[in-house]
């Protein structure tokens, strides 16, 4: 959860030498927010038969300090847009955007010394090591031999075994680990994971993940962006969904879960039916399976005793009960499924 305490310092990634901190760092009194964009724009212009597009339209959000945020949205919602723009890699059209408290426009350098973006494609020489690679980044961006911590951030990643191991010869989960230690290089505060999981199989993305909430512990921000949406209710504190450019949700994870008040509820009786009991016919009652029915439901009714009763009115057994309350899937679909505001 979101917290006032300062980012961590190379020191927390596991080296006993203390560096000097650098731009990113450096705390800053009531910093509250580690990104912060207001009244985001940004309009592609036309090329050739390409009409000119809308890729962010009013965008405003913050990320709290220390907070495990997740950045939702269908294919071509505008996720990459924004991360680019935070990033330094695409120019925005208006509106206004700070990194750990730096102006991406006004002060370009210390607004990207706090950011680490993980791209979703690996892009590491396989003819070289993890130990090369960390030292190859942090000379590309000017980090004294004296302050590089590359065998503490191997070591925090879980990739220390494998310092000396030619990248080809790792496994996928481990090269994408890498992909965060070459980040992390510059111990920047606010670390952006982009669908760091796709491809990935279920046991390596939980490794993954269980890096990365040691580094969210450590006070590392993460802005994370997946289809996963599991992943995000499980791992995020807050949550924001874009679609057609647009913020269209921005709370909490308990507080968008709370949004749909439904529940699934699926009933196995002791013997096959043909049809719904008229006694049930009431309820919102579909037969799901010759011996199973499933009722659709508000919370705030609480009707399953009436249900039960109007089984045993049925002559019915109930040999089994699942339910299954909304899910972020439930959430996202409802929302992005709604029209887009007409610009």
């Amino acid at each position: 959860m979101p917290d006032s305490s300062p980012a961590p310092s190379a020191a927390d990634i596991g080296t006993d030498e203390e560096p000097e901190q650098d731009i990113a760092q450096s705390p800053i009194p009531g910093l509250a927010a580690a990104v912060r964009v207001q009244e985001l724009n940004k309009t592609y212009r036309p090329s050739g038969k390409t009409p000119a597009k809308r890729a962010l339209i009013d965008v405003s959000l913050e990320v709290p300090r220390g907070c495990l945020f997740g950045l939702l949205g269908p294919n071509g919602a505008g996720k990459s847009t924004l991360i680019n723009i935070l990033a330094g890699l695409v120019i925005k059209s208006s509106g206004h955007a700070e990194i750990w408290g730096h102006d991406i426009e006004r002060q370009p350098r210390e607004a990207r010394a706090a950011i680490g973006v993980v791209p979703q494609e690996l892009n590491i020489d396989p003819f070289f090591t993890p130990r090369q690679l960390l030292e190859l980044q942090a000379g590309l961006y000017g980090v004294p031999p004296k302050e590089r911590k590359t065998m503490g951030i191997l070591g925090a990643l879980g990739l220390a075994d494998k310092a000396e191991a030619y990248a080809r010869s790792l496994s996928g989960g481990m090269r994408r680990r890498l992909m965060v230690a070459k980040a992390m290089v510059r111990n920047p505060p606010v670390l952006v994971l982009d669908e760091p999981t796709a491809g990935v199989d279920i046991e390596l993305r939980q490794q993954l993940w269980q890096q990365v909430r040691a580094l969210n512990a450590r006070g590392t921000t993460v802005l994370l962006t997946t289809h996963y949406l599991e992943e995000a209710e499980e791992l995020c504190d807050r949550i924001a969904i874009i679609n057609h450019g647009r913020v269209i949700a921005d709370d909490t994870t308990s507080n968008l879960l709370a949004q749909l008040d439904s529940k699934d509820l699926t009933i196995v009786v002791d013997r096959a039916l043909s049809e719904v009991p008229p006694s049930l016919t009431e309820f919102n009652v579909t037969l799901s399976a010759p011996n199973s029915l499933l009722v659709h439901y508000s919370v705030n009714d609480s009707p399953v005793a009436k249900i039960l009763d109007a089984l045993s009115t049925a002559g019915l057994t109930v040999i089994d009960l699942r339910t299954e309350e909304t899910d972020l899937e439930d959430i996202f679909l409802q929302l992005t499924r709604a029209p887009a505001d007409a610009d």
